[in-house]
């Protein structure tokens, strides 16, 4: 793998580059689709490549191990493969299941014991076999095994979870130095920064982890129920650690002007399962603020749902039409709203980087953060 960096703003952080993987290039910042089980929630593949024109999505090692399994993936030849996807995947080790499955799971030295959500059937990760798993995904970026602290933490149990995150690291880069990948083409590994909320915790995980020397790095255990404030504070902390050379990656966030602000900051690559989610239930972020489709003032409105955007979804269809869809709880609502919101979030980087490499990002993006905040 490797990343060239095109620009840096004048006045902020904000950086544009070109990440190169074995399954083709991504403009950087960019946003990364969810794909937790192989598929993003309601858009087909043709659809994220060709209308969102999303450059790479996300799987999840955990679901992906669980359903269809790792001897349905290889015999697959992947999940590229699998799915018929042909652009970049990365593969989320599992680590954040540690956390969202508190009640299903138990830690120690070794590993994590879950209980699997669907037949309650209990299978240990330990951070080997998170690697072997992921190599049998095949994902072009796998993330090292950490767990994810909640919000708020106390100070002692965010620095031991964040001690045995930096051994569990340690334990991933020897098992992928003693392990190949299994497709043709190389997998790089990002290890992932803890600490809570804690100055001096993020910046000696970022100190440890930039000392890895990886192909890339990944800030972890943030919009996790802090405030965005403290969100940003503990990014640019961060960010002042970790090599200029190297793809930053910020996992789980977020809002359209969270990703402006942490571009800010110095983030290369965003991930969220926000437009999807919010999509599904209504919620449309749009080029002049966030619409609830679902309140009445749509239902006469035969305008385009968003003709700041150039997708077929955007424009061909109406705010009356998607309103009429989820009041009669048609499915085709769901898949119009999330494909709307996905290809709104792609437009939105993509506008950002034009923005860095014209020299005017900070200008642009405090103009545009009262615009996208704005309910209409």
């Amino acid at each position: 793998m490797e990343f060239e960096l095109l620009k840096k703003d004048t006045s902020s952080e904000a950086r544009a580059g070109i990440l190169t993987t074995g399954h083709g290039q991504i403009e950087t910042p960019i946003f990364m689709p969810v794909g937790t089980v192989g598929s993003v929630k309601a858009v087909t593949q043709q659809q994220l490549n060709e209308e969102i024109k999303a450059q790479i999505i996300l799987g999840n090692t955990y679901h992906l191990y669980l359903r269809p399994g790792t001897e349905v993936l290889e015999a697959a030849g992947g999940l590229h493969k699998f799915m018929k996807w042909e652009k970049p995947i990365l593969t989320d080790s599992g680590g954040y299941q540690v956390f969202s499955l508190a009640a299903n799971r138990k830690l120690n030295e070794d590993g994590a014991m879950f209980q699997s959500h669907i037949d309650g059937s209990r299978h240990l990760f330990t951070p080997e076999k998170v690697i072997d798993i992921q190599r049998i995904i095949g994902a072009d970026i796998i993330m090292a095994f950490d767990e994810c602290p909640p919000y708020p933490s106390e100070y002692g149990y965010a620095r031991t979870s964040m001690e045995l995150t930096h051994r569990w690291l340690a334990r991933c880069v020897k098992q992928m130095a003693e392990t190949e990948p299994k497709y043709g083409y190389s997998q790089s590994l990002f290890p992932i920064i803890q600490g809570s909320t804690f100055k001096d915790l993020r910046a000696a995980s970022s100190e440890f982890i930039a000392g890895m020397e990886c192909d890339g790095n990944a800030i972890g255990g943030l919009s996790v129920g802090e405030p965005e404030e403290m969100m940003y504070e503990m990014c640019a902390l961060c960010c002042e650690y970790l090599p200029k050379d190297k793809p930053r990656y910020l996992m789980g966030v977020g809002t359209p002007w969270n990703i402006l602000e942490n571009i800010a900051l110095g983030v290369d690559m965003f991930d969220c399962v926000m437009p999807t989610r919010n999509g599904r239930n209504g919620m449309l972020f749009t080029t002049k603020g966030v619409i609830n489709i679902k309140n009445k003032r749509w239902a006469t409105d035969f305008s385009p749902i968003d003709d700041g955007l150039d997708n077929l979804a955007s424009q061909y269809y109406t705010k009356a039409y998607l309103r009429h869809l989820f009041v009669a709880s048609e499915i085709l609502g769901l898949q119009i709203a999330s494909i709307h919101n996905l290809a709104f979030y792609l437009h939105l980087v993509k506008q950002a980087r034009t923005h860095i490499l014209q020299g005017d990002y900070m200008q642009w993006k405090n103009e545009m953060i009262p615009i996208l905040k704005q309910r209409l």
